[in-house]
């Protein structure tokens, strides 16, 4: 089954060529296969003869090209072989070539100081399935087994996660040369899915993992780099009240994170419930940013009393989510604290009650009105 993606791959090889990266497994080709299908000649550097054939001469690249010309160029896995893109460089600059570079890491290739093809390039990202994606969609599953397409859509979700964990995050990095050791990162793994929706602590992921503060901030970073997790920095710019600076971990994916943290069944009425509920609306925003091309920051805010809201677009507006089907005064104190600031034009409380209501300022919606009126672009 292949589900049509909110990422449109045409409008922005129209204006430009571009980097695509995104987690192993979010249907990047997949989504190059039903887009540009007939209009591009695909590179792809997991066929062996072609990574060899390239490895050695990177100049065979043009030759290729010439066999099968068309207006578009994918070179997948381009992370494979850096040195490419001085070759790429070249042919934007003298054929006036469109590519499209899909990666699921950009770590070798800043890390090797690769031509990264600053201004002839752009980078746009690719994120798990979204609930405008998806017809029928099902939260519960969603929050349980996330949005990896062949996860979501497999009746074995159990064994696809399992999979993906076990071949990917830790065998596949230790192949890349991504880590030295394994034992460490797996268990950093564990003990950070434990920590998911949280603010980082990388002196306590240290000690339970058995290694130093810099291998932890080592192994973040990898994560960030590999589109695996991302950091949700703080907002500190309040005044009336003093922030906290420290940023929060995020996995890319709900069912990620419980594959790690040996999650067997979410209860609605735990904890990790509304850690998943806050994860998936995060993607939700973090997908609309990108994938409508928003240059706003996302952020959350914490005071030093513990006063929270948990994602924040830019200064226009402030989203506080709760799991609850019916909110309380107390849903809303962390959005009234931050409205003093007077900084932010839209206070939303996103929530899995059914009723919509606006009191003091601040709109209460349902989860799904939410996330259909952000795609229509009324809250950015």
């Amino acid at each position: 089954m292949e589900i049509p993606r909110q990422l449109q791959l045409a409008p922005l090889l129209a204006m430009k060529s571009f980097f695509l990266f995104g987690p192993r497994s979010t249907g990047k080709t997949t989504l190059i296969r039903q887009q540009l299908k007939g209009n591009a000649t695909v590179i792809d550097l997991l066929d062996s003869r072609l990574y060899l054939r390239l490895s050695r001469s990177p100049q065979d690249l043009q030759g290729l090209i010439a066999a099968n010309p068309s207006d578009i160029i994918v070179v997948d896995e381009i992370q494979r072989i850096p040195e490419l893109l001085n070759e790429i460089h070249r042919l934007i600059e003298t054929e006036k070539l469109t590519f499209l570079l899909t990666g699921s890491s950009a770590r070798k290739l800043r890390r090797g100081n690769a031509n990264l093809l600053a201004g002839r390039v752009w980078e746009t990202k690719m994120f798990p399935l979204i609930y405008k994606e998806i017809s029928n969609f099902d939260l519960n599953r969603y929050l349980r087994y996330g949005g990896l397409p062949a996860v979501y859509l497999s009746r074995f979700p159990e064994e696809e996660l399992e999979a993906y964990v076990n071949t990917y995050l830790k065998e596949e990095i230790l192949a890349e040369g991504l880590i030295r050791r394994l034992p460490p990162f797996s268990r950093f793994l564990d003990s950070i899915a434990l920590s998911n929706a949280e603010m980082i602590n990388f002196t306590k992921l240290a000690n339970d993992c058995q290694v130093s503060p810099s291998t932890v901030t080592e192994y973040v970073s990898l994560l960030e780099d590999t589109l695996v997790g991302f950091l949700l920095p703080a907002w500190t710019a309040s005044k009336k009240r003093k922030a906290i600076k420290t940023g929060k971990f995020y996995f890319c994916d709900p069912g990620l994170t419980h594959a790690l943290a040996g999650t067997e069944t979410l209860d609605r009425n735990t904890n990790l419930y509304g850690k998943s509920f806050e994860q998936f609306i995060g993607m939700e925003l973090r997908a609309y940013l990108s994938y409508q091309r928003k240059k706003l920051p996302l952020t959350y805010w914490r005071s030093k009393n513990g006063h929270e809201v948990d994602f924040l677009i830019g200064t226009r507006t402030a989203i506080e989510v709760k799991a609850s089907k019916r909110v309380t005064k107390n849903d809303f104190r962390g959005l009234k604290y931050l409205n003093e600031e007077g900084v932010f034009q839209r206070l939303i409380l996103v929530s899995q009650d059914p009723v919509s209501s606006l009191s003091d300022g601040i709109l209460t919606l349902p989860w799904q009105q939410f996330l259909t009126e952000l795609w229509q672009d009324r809250f950015v």
